[in-house]
């Protein structure tokens, strides 16, 4: 799912390049980067979650909880449907990293950072 979520903003990231105008230049440029950024950032992320690397445990908690803090600003009107894909993939990941089998592959141990099949 986190790695779902990083493609996700890399798409939203192409889109915004597609529409940069010279009237919002800087604002359309820096969207763009903010948004490949923290979608390859999220891939990475995904890739150390899914080789048990103990690194990638705070990234992703720290992104659902800013995620959920996103979908109570969604809330309301024409957003609410967002607002509630938002929360439920966050919540989702959460309770997936907070499980016992999870927190064990992730725990802080250097002989432990290895694929999990």
């Amino acid at each position: 799912m986190v790695a779902a979520e990083g493609l996700v903003l890399a798409v939203l990231g192409i889109a915004e390049a597609f529409t940069i105008n010279g009237a919002r230049l800087l604002l359309g440029v820096t969207t763009t980067i903010f948004l490949l950024a923290y979608g390859a950032g999220l891939v990475l992320v995904a890739r150390g979650l899914s080789r048990a690397s103990t690194w990638s445990r705070g990234p992703a908690v720290f992104t659902q909880l800013i995620q959920l803090l996103l979908a109570y600003s969604f809330w309301g009107g024409s957003t609410s449907a967002v607002s509630v894909v938002l929360a439920v993939t966050a919540a989702a990941v959460l309770i997936a990293i907070f499980q016992k089998a999870s927190m064990d592959a992730l725990k802080d141990d250097p002989g432990n950072d290895h694929p999990v099949l």
